[in-house]
């Protein structure tokens, strides 16, 4: 059976983006590959085996066109308006708490972050499909 390890993103700023995921979700490095033209550092939640991997291309000064086809990272937390508040105190992008309905039933509450390279990322209320 085969099992994910990480996603990829392409960042600008190693430093911008290691804050920024360190402060919002907690992610600390788990390794961190240096090459002439590019580094390659993984990120994770030590309670998770999951990586997020970020690609810096060491030539890159412009930002990346995330085009139409990006969908989004999610994070789990327990309270999704606390965390809201806790980014925007923080000064991160967010949008507010939203919660989506099938009929009556509540699939999710979440609100969306927006890294410094333009990425969103989901961060849904524990609960649900999301225990």
């Amino acid at each position: 059976m085969a099992k994910p390890v990480h996603t990829m993103i392409r960042v600008r700023d190693e430093a911008r983006s290691r804050d920024f995921y360190a402060r919002a979700f907690g992610l600390e490095p788990a390794d961190r590959f240096d090459f002439p033209d590019f580094t390659l550092l993984y990120l994770r939640d030590p309670s998770s085996p999951f990586e997020l991997e970020l690609t810096v291309n060491k030539d890159r000064s412009e930002p990346y066109n995330l085009g139409d086809g990006y969908g989004h990272l999610a994070f789990v937390v327990e309270d999704a308006a606390a965390e809201q508040a806790r980014f925007e105190r923080e000064g991160f992008s967010v949008t507010p708490v939203k919660t989506l309905k099938h009929g009556e039933t509540a699939l999710a509450t979440f609100f969306f972050a927006t890294d410094p390279d333009g990425y969103k990322i989901e961060v849904i209320q524990k609960g649900g499909r999301f225990g």
